[in-house]
């Protein structure tokens, strides 16, 4: 059975003073969560990670990063390296969001070769594929998503997406109040699962698959319920420790 993954993506907020009252209590409440059924993560902004890792300290909780470069090191100001991001106890870092893509200009092969990047340094991976609005309401949305997975399975080969995470989020449904139904995130997922499957049968049973797109604690139960959604990658709930929690416990 693929154990569940709830991530919370953090986007460009905190405060060390917000960041450790949410993390004391996420931390409290994962507590008590069964670590075979679900796993809970954060991915924090780059410099919350050091307070993010203390304040995480014997928890179950996962850290993360929300972005990583494509190069290991060398003269890219600004930039992070995924061995930076291991050395500080990073398990996840989220590759290729919409909002890279969107409002960033990352394409199909950089976002393949940061998670070849990522591979290399020893983390998992949080690859994000989807479709916008015009994608979507043109039927594109198939053509969109496996072209986005396929970039990384001719990167890294399909076995290294038995290391990694999936997360399908439909740029339509993002900060937007909109949700995909239960159906139609089932729909795509089961897409990517055949789709991988026609390579690798053993790795499609075994990938997790999220669903990101406006999940709250009021829809996360019928969307998690699904046979091939895995879990969540979480925006906006996320910081809030009450909805971030429900979120966790429906999984």
């Amino acid at each position: 059975m693929r154990t569940k993954l709830v991530a919370g993506n953090w986007k460009m907020h905190g405060s060390l003073a917000a960041n450790l009252a949410l993390l004391t209590c996420v931390k409290n409440a994962a507590a008590g969560f069964k670590r075979e059924l679900v796993e809970c993560a954060v991915c924090v902004p780059f410099p919350y990670l050091a307070q993010a890792r203390d304040a995480l300290a014997g928890s179950p909780v996962a850290l993360g990063a929300q972005n990583v470069s494509e190069h290991q090191q060398g003269a890219y100001t600004g930039e992070v390296a995924a061995a930076m991001l291991a050395e500080f106890g990073c398990r996840y870092v989220i590759i290729g969001h919409s909002e890279r893509r969107t409002l960033y200009g990352e394409n199909d092969a950089l976002v393949a070769e940061k998670f070849a990047v990522a591979l290399a340094a020893g983390l998992v991976p949080i690859c994000c594929i989807g479709e916008t609005l015009a994608e979507h309401e043109a039927g594109n949305t198939s053509a969109v998503v496996l072209r986005q997975l396929d970039a990384v399975i001719t990167r890294s080969g399909v076995s290294a997406l038995s290391l990694a995470v999936l997360a399908y989020e439909p740029v339509w449904a993002i900060g937007t109040g909109k949700t995909a139904t239960p159906q139609q995130a089932q729909e795509v997922h089961a897409l990517i699962r055949a789709h991988i499957g026609k390579s690798d049968e053993q790795v499609a049973a075994g990938v997790r698959i999220l669903y990101g797109g406006s999940v709250k604690p009021g829809n996360a139960k019928d969307i998690f319920a699904m046979p091939d959604v895995d879990g969540g990658l979480i925006g906006g709930a996320s910081l809030v420790a009450d909805d971030f929690l429900a979120i966790c416990a429906a999984a």
